[in-house]
């Protein structure tokens, strides 16, 4: 949906001319008579005034251009349908004299929609970055364990993940000298015959920190956590909202997982924690689809098997209330701004793993995610 915004944002620019001229886009929110609604994407509603000289057309959700949009009349437009509006603001913004009205359709767009969601799912890849050429517009990312190509070109659609958001329609428009080694990625576009390299259509970046830390305070009133990272050392302030995932291990889970990191290795290297995935789940993990998908958008990734995925994703559901001063804890969460980011998925009941051995907060630390096969509302078009 969000590819199909904003190719339509290039429309207006043929649709209205004068460079003078306002321009709005969002959702409409109301219609009565011949004033319009608008929940722009961004700030306050607006008020727009249809004239009887307004031009007013629909266009398909990813059109380039205006060539095939038809003519239609105010009574055409309903609630929900996205419009972009050319025309005069009033001095204080509020509203808006239209000139142009593009209009793509609630039902257009959900079709879209759909077709794109199915369209990730199909060639879509994802995973962290490992190399980035920027001058050679291309990103080497790590799939499954697997180095893959992805190259760009100045038609490629290249976004970045809202600082504090893992939402896909969240996503602003980036560039490739933005990713860094280790940031999620995630690609569209037309595989090599042995998958090695994509020719990318889109691509989206994200920075998504992932630590294991012990908490030191807990703020009801403002959703957050104060926390002390085991690896920095540092204390960490993170929020906590209605789409953050927090779940706790059960005993059972966790000690299973802490026995087999006491046998592998000590509870280093990559194969502890994949063969830590494994025996775990014959022990405890129940059945069914792992996190690809889930609320978090986050997926399977190297080095981890998604059996171990299932496992933490499959944990009972806490609120911030069921956490103590004290409590062991694994966060993944967005990047943040002014140093505080946002709690995407929180795993507690993790102590035994980290009396396990030395080194099991690595193992327990389930970088580096890859993003999921786009779900939704989080982590796909």
């Amino acid at each position: 949906m969000l590819a199909s915004v904003c190719s339509a944002m290039s429309l207006l620019e043929q649709a209205s001319t004068p460079a003078s001229v306002g321009k709005a886009i969002g959702a409409i929110k109301a219609i009565s008579g011949t004033a319009i609604t608008l929940m722009p994407d961004s700030g306050p509603d607006v008020k727009v005034t249809i004239q009887a000289t307004t031009r007013i057309i629909r266009t398909a959700p990813g059109a380039k251009d205006l060539k095939n949009a038809t003519p239609i009349q105010l009574q055409d437009l309903q609630i929900g349908d996205r419009i972009l509006v050319g025309g005069k603001f009033s001095d204080d913004n509020s509203s808006l004299i239209a000139s142009t009205v593009v209009a793509m359709k609630r039902s257009d767009l959900e079709t879209r929609h759909q077709q794109e969601l199915q369209d990730w799912q199909k060639r879509g890849v994802d995973g962290p970055a490992k190399a980035v050429e920027a001058a050679a517009g291309t990103v080497t990312i790590s799939v499954r364990g697997k180095e893959v190509v992805v190259h760009t070109s100045n038609t490629t659609v290249i976004r970045r993940y809202a600082l504090d958001s893992v939402k896909f329609d969240d996503a602003k428009p980036g560039t490739l000298k933005e990713i860094h080694s280790g940031d999620q990625v995630r690609a569209r576009g037309d595989r090599s015959a042995d998958g090695s390299e994509v020719n990318a259509e889109e691509v989206v970046s994200g920075t998504f920190p992932n630590f294991a830390a012990t908490v030191n305070s807990i703020d009801a009133s403002s959703s957050t956590l104060s926390v002390h990272d085991l690896a920095s050392k540092k204390t960490v302030t993170i929020k906590v909202t209605q789409d953050s995932q927090l779940r706790r291990l059960t005993p059972e889970m966790a000690q299973g997982f802490a026995a087999v990191l006491r046998r592998v290795n000590g509870g280093a290297g990559p194969n502890a924690t994949s063969s830590a995935g494994s025996e775990t789940r014959s022990q405890n993990a129940p059945t069914g689809p792992g996190t690809s998908g889930a609320g978090s958008g986050m997926g399977g990734r190297s080095g981890v098997a998604p059996d171990l995925l299932r496992l933490f994703s499959r944990a009972p559901a806490i609120a911030l209330g069921d956490l103590r001063k004290g409590d062991a804890v694994n966060i993944l969460s967005t990047q943040g701004t002014a140093g505080v980011g946002t709690v995407i998925f929180l795993l507690s009941g993790v102590e035994p793993i980290l009396q396990a051995a030395p080194n099991a907060s690595q193992a327990l630390m389930l970088a580096p995610w890859s993003l999921s096969a786009p779900a939704g509302d989080n982590g796909g078009p």
